[in-house]
């Protein structure tokens, strides 16, 4: 049993090499060569990302050019710093147990994002609409024909909660929860992994279900309950979206 399950006490899990300090920095880079990259190979196309008319597959290349820095990166932060294997240094593990978080997905979708966003949406009805929640899905969803549906499941449902919870539980939280509080832990990285994808009106939703991926990583000591959850909960929003 991991030791953030004490609220009083730092967990010792993990690489110690792998510091608060190393962590941001690694993510700092992976973010601005990710970014950065993927602006190239999308301009390449002559094409511009997150527009309606945008076709899919500038999406995924762009999505593919923003990721593999951030896995090159946390491997070499592994190789560097940990044991080398991300099992150990961002507690890759997988119990029959983290099937829950198929659940826990599909109720923080279905759920809890009505829960945060229902007293928002009855103060600001403009701002916080169901259509202004949803547009950024629907732009991916109606850019996605034939076989590009296949690709937009995988890139959604697959490839973004992989990649982001190694980059944001395994690595981020992981190291700060061997430096501060676990609780400070969680809020601070669900904070900074709402306030990242830098789309306003989705911060409320993506921070709460930021503490829930938290807490799952942070009750279990490893990220299989998270991806579980992360996927469910992100292919309950599109199939939502696709409906519709």
């Amino acid at each position: 049993m991991p030791d953030a399950l004490n609220p009083g006490v730092r967990s010792t899990d993990g690489p110690p090499g792998i510091t608060v300090g190393i962590a941001i920095v690694a993510w700092l880079l992976a973010w601005l060569v990710g970014n950065l990259l993927g602006a190239i190979v999308i301009s390449a196309t002559g094409r511009t990302a997150g527009l309606s008319s945008t076709p899919i597959w500038v999406t995924v290349i762009g999505a593919v050019g923003l990721w593999v820095p951030m896995v090159v990166v946390l491997r070499e932060v592994s190789r560097r710093f940990g044991s080398a294997s991300f099992v150990s240094d961002f507690s890759v593990r997988f119990r029959p147990i983290d099937a829950l978080g198929v659940l826990i997905g599909v109720v923080s979708q279905l759920a809890l994002l009505r829960l945060v966003y229902w007293p928002l949406e009855a103060i600001w009805s403009t701002t916080f609409s169901s259509d202004r929640l949803e547009r950024s899905a629907r732009t991916l969803t109606d850019s996605a024909h034939g076989v590009w549906i296949a690709a937009l499941v995988v890139i959604v449902v697959i490839g973004a909660p992989l990649v982001e919870e190694l980059m944001y539980r395994g690595l981020l939280q992981g190291a700060f929860v061997r430096r501060i509080h676990p609780t400070a832990a969680v809020v601070a990285v669900a904070a900074w992994f709402a306030i990242i994808h830098f789309r306003p009106v989705e911060y409320p939703g993506l921070f709460a279900f930021g503490l829930v991926l938290g807490c799952c990583a942070c009750f279990t000591g490893r990220l299989g309950m998270a991806i579980c959850a992360h996927v469910a909960f992100n292919a309950t929003g599109l199939l939502m979206v696709m409906r519709r």
